[in-house]
């Protein structure tokens, strides 16, 4: 009341006096619009971020995943697990793209395609990619070398394989198990235990034998990285399947990890110190020119794998490794056969402590006979432990 009788109202939200009730609800009924409308904005602003938010945690999510799994798809193909077919398919791929391009006549085409399905059909390699004789031709090459080499250790002889158009860029593995087991054939301590393997058999028939070891309980592990199937793919194989297949065959064998590397610049001296001690322990004779009887070894580092023939030792004490590379090609190998060689061929097999800088290496030696208890013994252990890693 202003004292003169005239009623003033005040706003309960604001504090603004008003002369009329019907103005003061006029404009109370303002505030609550005001709020009401307030209210709604920010529940819209809140619904309308969150929409947002979800809709790029969508995509990100689904650009994730596409990423990952084009990188699954890439490493598939890389090692050979997504469904392109194997051994078969590529050949007679390559064989159509060397004729297209010219460099294959149609009559020689049909000819190896006859040749490699009696291969497949047969389960025996061809030898179309074999040289031999090269352990040889280096015995007789090192016995008149007399220019840094102090001394040489070289393996039992052991046939080379290359890779051919049905295995170009994935087949080492399977190459390199071709050359062990040539040597092994030779020797006849292992007759007992290769007497249903007296061939090299095809790369097809080696994926058939290492399904066969996986079967019996070999690496139970490795064969679900692979779903239990190799034959009639391009899958990559490493050190864990040739221990597999060697011990399923009753071949004794082990692995050693040399999981990092043990000398200056990324260099693995244990690995040539191991190997020189594999080729000589029971060789020590003063001889410059040492033909021992023991296998060669399977040497795997990451994309590729090799095969061990021999180890040098220079005049200053270097050691140097002595490789045969699957990728290497016969006509390369041939040259090693030469009686007059100058050496300049060697290139093709030596490697240095500096040579090989790859962050970890595997190697399978083989190292005697199993009984058929120490088979299945080794069978079991392999389900937990198939590696021994060099400290």
């Amino acid at each position: 009341d202003t004292g003169n009788g005239e009623q003033l109202y005040e706003c309960p939200m604001c504090g603004l006096t008003c002369t009329n009730i019907q103005i003061l609800e006029e404009h109370v009924d303002l505030h609550l619009e005001e709020h009401s409308f307030s209210e709604g904005g920010n529940i819209r602003d809140l619904e309308l971020a969150q929409r947002l938010q979800t809709e790029e945690d969508e995509r990100q999510r689904s650009e994730e995943e596409k990423r990952e799994r084009e990188e699954f798809e890439k490493l598939q193909r890389q090692y050979g697990l997504d469904n392109s077919g194997g051994f078969k398919q590529q050949f007679l791929k390559n064989m159509e793209r060397e004729v297209d391009r010219g460099r294959m006549q149609p009559f020689e085409y049909h000819k190896r395609k006859a040749d490699m399905m009696e291969s497949l059909a047969s389960g025996i390699d061809d030898g179309k990619t074999k040289t031999s004789g090269v352990i040889e031709a280096l015995c007789k090459y090192y016995q008149s070398e007399n220019k840094d080499v102090r001394r040489v250790w070289l393996s039992a002889e052991v046939d080379h394989f290359h890779s051919s158009l049905g295995d170009r860029g994935w087949g080492c593995g399977y190459r390199n198990f071709q050359m062990l087991l040539s040597s092994l054939l030779q020797n006849s301590f292992f007759n007992d235990c290769l007497r249903d393997t007296t061939l090299i058999p095809s790369i097809p028939k080696i994926q058939s034998m290492i399904e066969d070891a996986w079967r019996e309980g070999f690496d139970p592990r490795g064969a679900s990285h692979f779903n239990n199937r190799l034959h009639g793919s391009k899958a990559w194989i490493g050190a864990c399947e040739i221990y597999s297949l060697l011990t399923s065959l009753r071949i004794k064998c082990q692995i050693i990890d040399f999981h990092k590397p043990t000398g200056p610049m990324g260099t693995h001296p244990r690995l040539f110190e191991w190997i020189l001690h594999y080729y000589s322990a029971d060789n020590e004779g003063g001889a410059k020119v040492v033909c021992t009887s023991k296998p060669p070894i399977y040497l795997q580092h990451q994309g590729h794998s090799r095969t061990v023939v021999g180890i040098e030792e220079k005049k200053n004490k270097n050691l140097c490794l002595l490789l045969f590379d699957p990728g290497c090609s016969s006509q390369e190998m041939q040259k090693l056969l030469k009686q007059n060689s100058d050496g300049t061929a060697l290139k093709l097999l030596r490697k240095f402590v500096g040579s090989l800088k790859e962050k970890q290496y595997q190697i399978v030696a083989v190292d005697g006979v199993l009984s058929l208890e120490e088979k299945a013994a080794r069978c079991r252990a392999s389900q937990v432990l198939t590696s021994e890693k060099i400290p």
